[in-house]
């Protein structure tokens, strides 16, 4: 539970929180303008408080996909390290795998040779 008070998080958490607040003020200002006859205001005095749920769904999403990550990368195993591998050794395994793969790349060298010049 420390992770959640680094920087970066402690950033979002202030940062979900004035989202939070400034939205439902903005809901309470609409509300206010609303009663004084602003028709169209009707409409907003429910969108700002939609979108201060939708910052603390997402808050909490964020959260739950960290310690979700923490559940994933504890339970796979470490991977041996891939060896090394030159470029002419990762097409001539592609090769292998694929005719096609291994023609075009036959072609492509005929008309490589073709196109220099001789001399």
């Amino acid at each position: 539970m420390r992770r959640f008070f680094t920087p970066g998080w402690l950033g979002l958490h202030a940062l979900a929180a004035v989202l939070f607040s400034s939205f439902l003020a903005f809901g309470w200002w609409q509300l206010q303008r609303a009663q004084e006859g602003n028709g169209r205001s009707w409409a907003y005095v429910f969108e700002w408080p939609i979108f201060a749920i939708f910052v603390i769904v997402m808050w909490v999403k964020m959260i739950r996909d960290e310690l979700s990550d923490d559940d994933t990368e504890a339970a796979e195993e470490p991977a041996e390290p891939a060896e090394p591998r030159t470029t002419a050794e990762i097409i001539r395994q592609h090769e292998e795998e694929d005719e096609s793969l291994a023609a075009y790349n036959r072609y492509l060298a005929r008309l490589n040779a073709e196109s220099r010049p001789k001399g």
